[in-house]
């Protein structure tokens, strides 16, 4: 049976580029089977405990939670807000581990982040590297892409070596799923 992943971005973006790069890294696997997911169709209010006991877990939350359950690993690409992860998916993943704290269920992550800039998201993906084996990524694979206006045309990269670093960190992440 064919391995299954699914792929989002860590924003709310309807032109999303990080969304874009984790569409593109799905597309690279050879043997695996893909689906992409959209934050923007899991709108929820801002986690805090008093919301938590007072109307218990939004829907979406609890639905968001149970799609994670069906895949057998995940590529995210992060956006990076000011040095650290957008609001949107912050909130989502701070529901997403009330209900389960092992939020990546405890299987293989792609960990991606692209900006417009030179240093291609390397903070917030630093922060995920840090963070997301406490919320369950079993290993990490990561890929940055910079300056993503010049590096990612029609659809994918155009840089020789930045798309021999995707292809590879994409087989790696496949290989993980085995």
């Amino acid at each position: 049976m064919k391995k299954r992943i699914l792929a989002f971005a860590g924003s709310t973006s309807s032109t999303s580029i990080n969304k874009k790069l984790a569409t593109f890294a799905a597309e690279n696997l050879s043997e695996t089977e893909f689906d992409v997911a959209d934050l923007r169709d899991y709108d929820m209010p801002i986690y805090s405990e008093d919301e938590e006991n007072e109307n218990g877990f939004p829907g979406n939350a609890e639905k968001f939670s149970s799609l994670l359950d069906k895949y057998d690993g995940f590529i995210l690409s992060l956006a990076e807000h000011n040095g650290s992860y957008a609001a949107a998916f912050k909130n989502i993943f701070d529901w997403s581990s009330r209900i389960n704290v092992k939020v990546f269920r405890n299987k293989p992550l792609l960990l991606m982040a692209t900006s417009p800039g030179a240093r291609g998201g390397q903070s917030v993906l630093q922060d995920g590297m840090s963070k997301f084996p406490h919320l369950g990524a079993e290993s990490i694979v990561s890929f940055s892409l910079p300056s993503f206006g010049e590096n990612f045309k029609e659809g994918k990269i155009i840089d020789e070596d930045l798309l021999e670093q995707l292809q590879t960190a994409v087989k790696n992440f496949e290989e993980s799923l085995s």
